[in-house]
């Protein structure tokens, strides 16, 4: 009796800790360069020799999907999208690296070249600084150029090159804020063979229609554990009864 109640009790826990994910998914189907997350059940034994045949199901299998989503052309400077495997470089405010996939940058009032939110996008030395009233462009290598908008315009300025990188995908860890970063702390090498198209970003990964079957799928599956319990509820009432007459 108490095996059924420990697979149905965890199963809809787990069941719950993936609907979760799946809305998450969901509500970020059009954020840019977002990165699916993918959950899995499976068996986890208990640590405990007295009951070695019983077992919980954990959401144990958490993984994200790093299929690159498709290309969307804005023709704004400033927007980059990084093309096949590779990440742009952020600084975070404890001084670390984190990478995303999201190339909406902006550049703040001292010039300082970040992202949506505030975060100072790397450079080859650090943070990369533009300097004022200048055109940008990006080269497929991550250059950055500069022209001045006033005087000579043929005066085109190197100014800095995005710090490009493409460590292993399983080394990668997405954080709270949906960024990510490498298991072990350190920061990632730039990689010279990461390619940028600029004048575009990268949408989501996420497939609506997928996602909206799964949270289908998973919405019965909490059903069934549920079920599971009420039996386990009526059999543990029956088995009472049937010890009381005797």
């Amino acid at each position: 009796m108490d095996r059924l109640i420990y697979t149905a009790m965890t199963g809809a826990s787990a069941t719950m800790g993936q609907e979760a994910a799946v809305a998450h998914n969901l509500a970020n189907a059009t954020s840019t360069g977002f990165k699916a997350e993918l959950h899995r059940l499976r068996a986890v034994p208990l640590q405990n020799t007295e009951l070695k045949t019983r077992a919980f199901v954990a959401d144990a299998s958490v993984a994200d999907d790093f299929t690159p989503g498709p290309l969307q052309h804005t023709n704004r400077a400033l927007d980059m999208s990084v093309q096949g495997k590779g990440w742009f470089a952020v600084q975070l405010p404890d001084g670390t690296e984190a990478y995303t996939r999201n190339g909406s940058f902006e550049v703040s009032a001292n010039g300082v070249l970040q992202t949506r939110g505030g975060l100072p996008v790397l450079g080859s030395g650090g943070p990369i600084t533009l300097p004022p009233d200048v055109e940008v462009a990006v080269g497929a290598d991550g250059t950055i150029s500069t022209v001045p908008r006033t005087g000579a315009k043929n005066n085109t300025t190197s100014v800095d090159q995005l710090k490009l990188v493409n460590p292993p995908e399983q080394d990668l860890r997405r954080g709270g804020d949906g960024l990510f970063r490498l298991a072990d702390g350190n920061p990632a090498p730039a990689d010279p063979a990461v390619r940028v198209a600029a004048g575009y970003l990268e949408g989501s990964n996420v497939n609506v229609v997928e996602q909206m079957v799964s949270m289908i799928s998973l919405a019965r599956h909490y059903e069934t554990q549920t079920r599971l319990l009420s039996v386990a509820q009526e059999m543990d009432r029956a088995a009472s009864q049937l010890v009381a007459k005797g």
